[in-house]
């Protein structure tokens, strides 16, 4: 007989469903206990699926809570659920498919497929088969709720399906979804054109047996009404142009005609997905015999493209002219960071340690606040790594564009400008030359704008050049530069002072021993930046300093320089707890200045090297004790136990012979022993 709910017990878990909806921590904390109390029922998991599927007088936010607190129970120990309860629960996700609402349709395609990625689409053999058949439904719900649980399975197990493990489902699947490129509805077209994107990059057999087909059913779609359709089939071109360009080569003129109009789509997300197609033809060989006709429509199209929108000014809060600078830094401001150690750093400082630094990387120093990936992001990347393949050739096309824009009253337009200078200083920068003493001087009073975006993007900019502004004659460009540079360290706007700090270490990294002249002015800023900065930008301050001290060696090492640097530096080093991870820039930053100072860092090298070693021990101990019982202790954080060995080296570069009665004292050599021994993950 068919599983029913007893009343109390339905009761019980509704009112435990409201409950979880309340913003109050300890209603919060009270459900969680009630959670774990009813999953030691077994059927507590048929109560859930109960309320998501079968009770319509509850509300759909309700019920779809219910289904995703299911979900995470399949997550966490399905292999534990009776089979009866497995069983009920699959029934009811393939009976509810089509449920009226699209959030519960959803909710149960997460499901189904969650289900689906514990193992199960091997047990669980008339999925597949029930979605592709609910599919033929003319029931337009059953038709989407299905489409909805394929799309997600695709997403999660594409490589599964593309297997010898299910017998190849695929080879009925990919006709099948192609069919649908011409359904009435754009939400099942979109649906269909999803599924199949899958398994383009995999080059799945069934898809490339079909490939043909899927491509003039891509194009039978190119003037779609609707934007995720148009979405969709930018996507799948970009994907094809990636692994199978031969297919695309003979229509590739009506294909880029198609890309230029979707990169100024109306819609933003379509945009986005055509502008990444000039990323991907510019790593294509054929590139530019395919674009050489068209940049002359495409150059424009990507520079408009670089503008913030309103709704990026509106995330950034306005204009962002006021300052911020007293306002404290959230957890979720400062990036995750992975240490460099120095030893792969110094392997790259005689060749070609810049090459893979493209615009996508520079351009996060820009637009932090908006990290993630957007029209102004990829058109900025796109023009960049174009400016590498036609070199100067492009200067035709963007010169007369430029002046406009870099000299614009409007300061969105002007911001535009000012990046735009940026992306192609790496692939034009021969064809720049000659406009360059005209062009700095003008970025240097950007620096000035009374706008922070303008300001913080110009620092930017300017750092794209340094390696210009340095072979010229000081006095021409590199002193206004840096002192206006050093001004902007000191900005009020917190924007400001990271791109600002970030473009001076990239200037002492091509200028060296040239600012050993203004070692004493470029101290004074950084040390009082000390006093200024909040959480995230003291991380990049580390940088600036340790690149200092690597660019200007043993020039630091005069009394007047170590009194102003150290004691900040040390005070940091004595506030941070040994388990602190902002302990990596600093201690990275201690390393150069170490190396840097030689003899001068006497004074303060034994607290400094007594805690590198405690560091390494506590590291090893952690590592060990975690090796011998995992399920009791967490596995260490190698990180720090890197840092301090690569400080330790950096002291006893500096140091020479004093370091040998700092070793003598202590069990480094010992603990050097064990580390070889660590295996590295």
């Amino acid at each position: 007989m068919e599983w029913q709910p007893d009343e109390q017990g339905l009761q019980q878990v509704l009112q435990l469903l409201k409950d979880s909806q309340s913003p109050d921590t300890a209603t919060q904390r009270a459900v969680q206990e009630k959670l774990e109390q009813l999953n030691q029922f077994p059927d507590f998991n048929n109560y859930l699926i109960f309320v998501l599927t079968s009770l319509k007088s509850e509300d759909e936010p309700t019920r779809s809570l219910s289904g995703l607190i299911l979900k995470n129970n399949v997550k966490a120990h399905y292999q534990n659920f009776p089979p009866a309860v497995a069983d009920f629960i699959k029934r009811e996700c393939l009976n509810n498919i089509g449920d009226p609402s699209p959030l519960i349709r959803a909710t149960i395609g997460i499901l189904i497929t969650t289900i689906a990625s514990k193992g199960e689409l091997q047990t669980w053999p008339e999925l597949l088969p029930q979605l592709c058949n609910l599919l033929n439904s003319e029931d337009y719900n059953t038709c989407e709720g299905s489409f909805g649980a394929l799309q997600k399975i695709c997403e999660d197990s594409s490589e599964l399906l593309d297997s010898d493990a299910l017998n190849r489902p695929l080879n009925i699947m990919i006709p099948k979804f192609l069919q649908f490129f011409k359904h009435c509805s754009p939400k099942i077209r979109s649906h269909a054109i999803a599924c199949v994107n899958q398994f383009i990059i995999g080059r799945a057999q069934a898809l490339m047996d079909n490939i043909d087909t899927f491509i003039e059913s891509l194009f039978a779609l190119a003037g779609d009404e609707d934007c995720e359709v148009r979405k969709n089939v930018c996507r799948a071109l970009v994907m094809l142009l990636e692994v199978r360009i031969d297919r695309l080569i003979p229509h590739m003129h009506s294909i880029i005609q198609y890309m230029l109009q979707r990169t100024q789509d109306a819609d933003e997300n379509v945009a986005l997905e055509a502008c990444e197609f000039w990323l991907t033809l510019a790593e294509q060989p054929i590139c530019k015999e395919a674009l050489s006709g068209h940049l002359v429509q495409l150059i424009p199209i990507l520079v408009n493209g670089m503008k913030y929108s309103e709704i990026d000014i509106i995330l950034l809060k306005g204009d962002v002219e006021e300052e911020d600078d007293n306002v404290p830094d959230s957890e979720q401001d400062i990036k995750p960071r992975f240490h460099k150690s120095r030893t792969v750093t110094l392997q790259h400082e005689g060749g070609e340690g810049e090459e893979g630094e493209d615009i996508d990387e520079d351009e996060d120093d820009d637009d932090d606040t908006l990290s993630d990936w957007n029209l102004r992001k990829c058109s900025a990347a796109a023009l960049d790594v174009l400016a590498n393949v036609f070199r100067d050739d492009l200067l035709p096309h963007l010169l007369p564009l430029l002046k406009g824009l870099l000299f614009h009253p409007d300061w969105v337009t002007k911001e535009s400008g000012i990046l735009v200078l940026g992306a192609i200083a790496e692939g034009c920068m021969q064809g720049m030359v000659q406009y360059l003493p005209e062009l700095i001087p003008h970025l240097i009073q950007c620096l000035c704008d009374k706008k922070a975006l303008v300001r913080s993007i110009a620092c930017w900019t300017l750092s794209r050049y340094a390696h210009w502004v340095v072979s010229q004659p000081p006095d021409a460009h590199l002193k206004p530069l840096m002192t206006e540079l050093l001004k902007r360290i000191l900005d009020g706007n917190k924007r400001v002072q990271e791109a600002a700090c970030s473009a001076f270490a990239t200037l002492e990294e091509e200028a060296c021993t040239e600012l050993v002249p203004y070692l004493s002015f470029i101290l004074d800023t950084l040390v009082f930046a000390f006093g200024k900065y909040q959480h995230k930008n003291l991380l990049i301050l580390y940088d600036a300093i340790g690149t200092l001290a690597d660019s200007v060696g043993h020039h630091l090492n005069q009394p007047e320089y170590i009194q102003k640097l150290m004691p900040p530096l040390i005070q940091k080093w004595n506030e941070l707890k040994d388990e602190d991870k902002d302990l990596f820039p600093l201690l990275e930053c201690l390393s150069s200045v170490a190396t840097a100072l030689q003899s001068g860092f006497l004074p303060y090298c034994e607290p400094v090297y007594q805690r590198c070693v405690t560091l390494v021990q506590k590291t090893l101990a952690q590592a060990m004790m975690y090796s011998q019982q995992p399920d009791q202790y967490e596995a260490p954080d190698k990180d720090f136990m890197i840092v301090a060995l690569d400080l330790l080296s950096g002291l006893a570069e500096g140091l020479g012979g004093h370091v040998d009665q700092l070793v003598a004292r202590s069990n480094i050599m010992t603990l050097l022993f064990q580390c070889m021994q660590v295996q590295c993950d």
